[in-house]
């Protein structure tokens, strides 16, 4: 499919020659000499938004005026509110969020076909790449069958997702699947799929040349930035959408700077430096704005240390962490087997429309702040939060605060006190470090004998993630640290379960030339998997007897993980701390099984002469890692592993499916099923409409994330999702995830707000899906919303601060609607939910005047109303709330309406975006 590029008004149109070759391409210093304004200092971020401008100016959709806005932008010190009409050129999808993708593309293709229009208009017009990632759990590890075992195992589970899959690659144009056992989407991307500067022909025939740009629809699609390449995460909607053609609305940016310097110092890991990064930009405050990293110190900063600070742009709370061209990304490219011509065209691009970062390199930024990377410590962050960050060497104390927290009045047996269920003799009682009695203990015997579980036991140690995974010196660093333990004699602990699951093949690849896997393997980091495994939730089970001690004893269990993501439930059910960290760290917390243990200081263990091992004759140096990695990272390491990255492996291949213009939904399938959102769907839109006399389904405190709404992990049989598969016949071993599940909306509306760690206000003290029905009772949060619907009655949400952060999990908006919910009404939206919400046809709405649900001292028992929503509603209008609570008492409060553009106004009256898209290709 060509691009389709605008009329070119202005006649920005310019051709770049690089060595034989000439190509077309859209001049922002051609926009200059135009008169249309100065852009010279734009931050590169915001410049390759311009470009998009200036490609898509049509005089409709994209005007001149939208152009000129940028120069007002800098004019204005880096303020800007002008609504654009903004085109990715391609779309990134992993299996999660591109499961129920398809299907809504799949249900769009039976809706046109009933709306009378023709099911050839549901193709993406874009390039979409889907990357199989996120369905590989470690049910085993330890051991060299661990990999083999989980990928026949995540066959086992997927195979009716896998063939849907198959079916929408065969079905639809512009569509393809990287199968399960490549990689992690962004590892791919990263190393393979992005371009820096994209080529396309347009509707022309001529070869154009442009930015690559991208929208994902996993929030850390995030990490190319690092590479230059301008992308965020979105719902599924708005991808779907923006597949289908629809631009994504959007205001001009602020752009925050982020100023570099010095470099990194012994000992110290790109995890150390992104942490502390994360922990800056969330004071700061970066919400909705890009972030621009730039200064002396990126030419010390190697592109996969880049790479990492842009993938944690979700965790500190940026649209996106961008790193302009510069000398490094063109070594990076030609390391990783880019082709010779589209790096050479990549600089002279760069250079020739003002994207390159030189030593003059001084933009405007709307705010800036500044970081000395020497400054840098090793660090970890938790135990909830990706900005909870904490020097090593006060971790041990910090964890014993948190176990001070929670302990607190409750009643902690003795050490001696502690009853003994295993065979034979009970275990010796241990010490733990800074106990001073408020540490619970509990005794488990397995196969690899009896030991002492404590607050603070350390039961899983995962090096996962795209974050860390994709970074060589981090991953070359843990396979030297496992060396020199190894040869201290040090390994793991027997209860933690340890796991490597790295974001490309490539990277089993340079372990292995290193002589590293051996190591890693010898001490129980064997490879389980290519996926995101532990980071999303799939850290498969802990051992019975493990997860019964911690269970029965109320123990606080700990993850160690090198993810980007630790909130509360996400990591596993038996887990109630959970640390980030840099996968030598994970390796080293591995070898002491114990949160309490001060790493950085105390030993580690002992070798076989009994001497002390501490953190520091196990760490190399930064020059033994730059060595390996100069050595074993290879170009054509990265070519070999690319070359098929679609065919697969003869599992793959073995997959069989269907050729037909729509999908035969298999009404006995627990995987796929048709959602509702487009049956009986008539050709016009409604109006908006008053929301009258709704009840309040939860009330929620701040940082409820989409974790918390719509998990992603595993569930059991008492909950409405489970009794739903177990009614079906699907035994427990087979209930695999939510993540999973969700081409079938009938197991994520159960799941919805069903986390086991979130905690509705309504109810005291309780955890998990729990809210009061409509007679007063605690009951589930689904079997409430069913008996409101029954009833006709309308819902509302009440939150907190950054409702809605983390992932950008379409499913939290999606069952948020099929829940019944018509509003949400919180203090603060993350960027990612609050789009998805209004995708779906929820409102949005903030608190305004300093009201919190706090200062309302609202209980969940009112009723409430809100008005002004009718007639002519402009974007973020002040509306009026009527909240009544049960003796009669009415409060009248104003609440801004987060409806931020004109077009989302459009997608409410529509029920959501993807019913404005699918009436407008049906008439067209």
């Amino acid at each position: 499919m060509p691009i389709q590029v605008g009329t070119d008004a202005a006649g920005t149109r310019r051709t770049l020659k690089v060595g034989d070759q000439s190509i077309a391409y859209y001049s922002i210093k051609a926009a200059e000499e135009a008169g249309l304004g100065d852009f010279s200092r734009l931050p590169a971020a915001l410049k390759v938004v311009l470009e998009n401008m200036l490609r898509f100016e049509d005089g409709k959709t994209v005007t001149l005026d939208d152009v000129k806005a940028f120069s007002d932008w800098a004019k204005a010190g880096g303020k800007g509110d002008r609504e654009l009409a903004y085109r990715p050129a391609r779309v990134l999808m992993q299996d999660f969020t591109g499961v129920p993708a398809v299907v809504d593309l799949a249900a769009m293709r039976d809706g046109i076909v009933g709306l009378g229009g023709d099911a050839q208009k549901i193709n993406p017009l874009a390039p979409v790449d889907l990357v199989i990632d996120h369905s590989v759990m470690i049910d085993e590890f330890g051991n060299p069958r661990a990999f083999q075992m989980n990928v026949d195992r995540e066959y086992e589970r997927n195979m009716e997702r896998y063939v849907f899959l198959k079916w929408g690659q065969k079905a639809f144009d512009n569509f393809r699947v990287v199968p399960p056992g490549t990689g992690i989407c962004h590892q791919v991307n990263l190393e393979y799929l992005a371009q820096t500067v994209w080529t396309d022909k347009d509707q022309n025939g001529e070869e154009v040349a442009y930015p690559d740009t991208l929208v994902g629809t996993d929030s850390h699609t995030t990490m190319v930035n690092g590479a230059a390449v301008l992308g965020w995460g979105v719902g599924g909607i708005e991808a779907e959408a923006a597949m289908l053609g629809q631009p994504i609305s959007m205001l001009i940016p602020e752009v925050v700077g982020f100023k570099l310097t010095g470099e990194m110092m012994e000992g110290t890991t790109g995890t150390d430096l992104v942490l502390k990064v994360v922990e800056m930009l969330r004071a700061h405050g970066v919400v909705g704005k890009f972030v621009e990293f730039y200064g002396p110190g990126l030419d010390n900063l190697p592109l996969a240390q880049r790479a990492t600070i842009a993938n944690m742009a979700p965790e500190y709370g940026a649209t996106c962490g961008f790193f302009p061209i510069d000398g490094e990304t063109l070594r990076y490219l030609t390391q990783t087997g880019r082709d010779k011509d589209r790096v050479a065209l990549v600089e002279a691009y760069a250079k020739e429309n003002g994207f390159w970062r030189g030593p003059d390199y001084d933009p405007v930024y709307s705010s800036t702040l500044e970081l000395d990377m020497g400054t840098i410590v090793p660090a970890i962050s938790g135990p909830k939060r990706p900005q909870d960050y904490i020097a090593l060497d006060k971790a041990a104390p910090a964890f014993g605060e948190f176990i001070k927290g929670i302990r607190e009045g409750q009643d902690v047996p003795a050490k001696d006190e502690v009853r003994w269920e295993g065979e034979g003799g009970a275990p010796e009682p241990t010490d733990i470090p800074g106990d001073e009695g408020r540490h619970k203990r509990g005794y488990v015997s397995t196969e690899d004998g009896a030991y002492q579980l404590h607050d603070g036991s350390i039961v899983i140690a995962s090096i996962t993630s795209c974050t860390n995974t994709s970074n060589p010196y981090v991953m070359i660093g843990a396979g030297l640290v496992a060396k020199k333990a190894r040869e201290k004699g040090l390994t793991r602990k027997p209860w933690v379960k340890t796991s490597l699951a790295p974001g490309s093949q490539v990277v089993s690849e340079y372990l292995e030339a290193a002589g590293l896997q051996e190591d890693l393997d010898a001490i129980g980091f064997n490879l389980v998997g290519y996926g995101c495994t532990t980071c999303i939730g799939n850290s498969g089970p802990l051992e019975a007897p493990i997860s019964k001690a911690i269970n029965d004893y109320d123990l606080v269990g700990v993850s160690v993980l090198s993810g980007n993501r630790n909130f509360e439930g996400r990591i596993s059910p038996d887990v109630r701390a959970n640390y980030l960290a840099s996968p030598p760290l994970v390796v080293a917390y591995a070898l002491v099984g114990d949160m309490n243990v001060d790493i950085a200081n105390d030993p580690l263990g002992t070798d076989p002469d009994g001497n002390p091992v501490y953190l520091k004759d196990i760490w190399p140096t930064n020059a033994e890692i730059a060595e390996l990695v100069e050595k074993t990272v290879t170009r054509e390491a990265f070519q070999a592993k690319y070359a098929d990255v679609f065919k697969g492996d003869e599992k793959w291949q073995g997959v069989e499916t269907t050729d037909s213009e729509t999908y035969d939904w298999p009404p006995e399938s627990t995987y796929i099923q048709n959602p509702p959102y487009f049956q009986g769907m008539g050709p016009e839109p409604g109006v908006i409409s008053d929301i009258e006399g709704a009840r309040v389904l939860a009330v929620l405190g701040d940082m409820v994330t989409t974790d918390h709404i719509s998990p992603a992990g595993s569930f059991k049989p008492d909950t409405p999702a489970g009794k739903y598969l177990t009614e079906r016949g699907v035994a427990q071993r087979d209930f695999n995830s939510y993540g999973s599940r969700r081409g079938n909306h009938e197991v994520m509306m159960r799941g919805t707000f069903a986390n086991i760690r979130i905690r509705n206000e309504m109810l005291d003290g309780v955890e998990g899906g729990f809210t009061k029905g409509p007679d007063g009772e605690q009951t589930t949060i689904f079997d409430a919303a069913m008996a409101h619907q029954e009833a006709g009655t309308p819902l509302v949400i009440f939150g907190g601060e950054q409702y809605g952060a983390g992932s950008s999990r379409d499913w939290a908006a999606k069952g948020t609607n099929l829940l019944g919910v018509k509003a949400v009404i919180a203090e603060s939206f993350e960027r990612i939910h609050r789009s998805n919400l209004v995708g779906m046809g929820v409102i949005p709405f903030e608190f305004t005047n300093g009201d919190t649900r706090k200062t309302l001292g609202l209980t969940g028992e009112e009723t409430v109303s809100i008005s002004g929503l009718s007639g002519d509603l402009k974007p973020r209008s002040v509306v009026k709330a009527k909240i009544e609570s049960p003796d009669g008492t009415v409060r009248e409060i104003d609440l801004l309406c987060r409806i931020d553009t004109g077009i989302e106004i459009e997608y409410i009256e529509h029920g959501g975006v993807l019913h404005y898209v699918l009436r407008n290709l049906a008439k067209g």
